[in-house]
């Protein structure tokens, strides 16, 4: 197996499961239409937004991500470290570990980004065009060759000014371990663009438990199935950690780096305060 294509070892029977709390059938139908009309609303709106600059589409992104979310029923915790509106003028690489498809709307949300995603994304059913039109670098993993493309992709986008979300890990994990090493590739790009990177730890819990099961999209899941189950689990909150940038000019190579994030988004110890909490 190919470094570039990693595969976790998660599956959805193993670890798609919710065991907690759940929703009344009508309860969950009402919030999972209530979902897909928002995200919906804002495939229609992109063609619009994008004639804005980059701070004004900010503006809209935010409140936007967030509202559909909660539409699903999630609610949102945002803690650590405090990032000021404006973006850095070299870009920020914003680096996170992977759970499900709800990531992607959740760092909309708070550090609002182009997104770098696998090819197959485009194909999605209303995710697919949306992150299309918003930018979304696209990249073919079951390609090797295709790899020094992306990088330069990448470091394009960050030397212009953007920022950019990758998920290192290169798939998605059930969140109930360590999960996958960070590869070091997007790393690089941060370096030849002499931009800063920024960890982001992402977590889903309810009341009592850890409930990565219910918002992990792993393995072959087929996204209705991943949909129901996030709309079923009563009481499901997201939470993103913001921890503090790391600095890539004259520092350490793309692979210490990348360990370096790595560690700062698994490590458990760092509980900072609160910067906003969301209900």
């Amino acid at each position: 197996m190919s470094a570039w294509l990693p595969v976790a070892p998660c599956t959805p029977r193993d670890c798609a499961h919710h065991e907690g709390a759940r929703r009344p059938p009508p309860r969950a139908v009402a919030l999972l239409i209530a979902g897909c009309a928002l995200t919906l609303l804002g495939v229609l709106c992109v063609p619009a937004v994008l004639l804005l600059g980059p701070s004004h589409r900010d503006r809209l992104i935010r409140p936007w991500a967030y509202a559909v979310v909660r539409a699903f029923g999630v609610r949102v915790r945002v803690t650590g470290h405090p990032v000021g509106r404006a973006r850095p003028p070299a870009g920020e690489l914003v680096v996170a570990n992977h759970v499900s498809w709800l990531d992607i709307p959740l760092l909309a949300a708070v550090l609002p980004a182009r997104m770098v995603a696998k090819s197959e994304i485009r194909r999605w059913p209303l995710l697919g065009p949306l992150a299309a039109l918003g930018g979304t670098l696209f990249i073919e993993r079951d390609r090797l060759r295709a790899l020094p493309h992306a990088v330069r992709a990448v470091s394009g986008a960050l030397a212009s000014g953007s920022r950019v979300a990758v998920f290192p890990q290169g798939s998605t994990w059930c969140g109930r371990s360590g999960g996958g090493r960070f590869r070091p590739a997007a790393f690089q790009a941060a370096i030849d663009a002499g931009s800063a990177v920024r960890p982001v730890r992402i977590s889903y819990r309810t009341a009592t438990t850890n409930a990565a099961g219910a918002a992990a999209f792993v393995g072959d899941d087929p996204l209705a199935a991943s949909l129901w189950r996030v709309v079923t689990a009563a009481g499901l909150t997201a939470e993103i950690r913001i921890l503090p940038p790391l600095r890539t000019d004259g520092g350490p190579g793309r692979r210490a780096l990348a360990r370096a994030a790595q560690s700062a988004v698994a490590s458990d110890s760092a509980n900072l305060p609160a910067v906003s909490v969301h209900h």
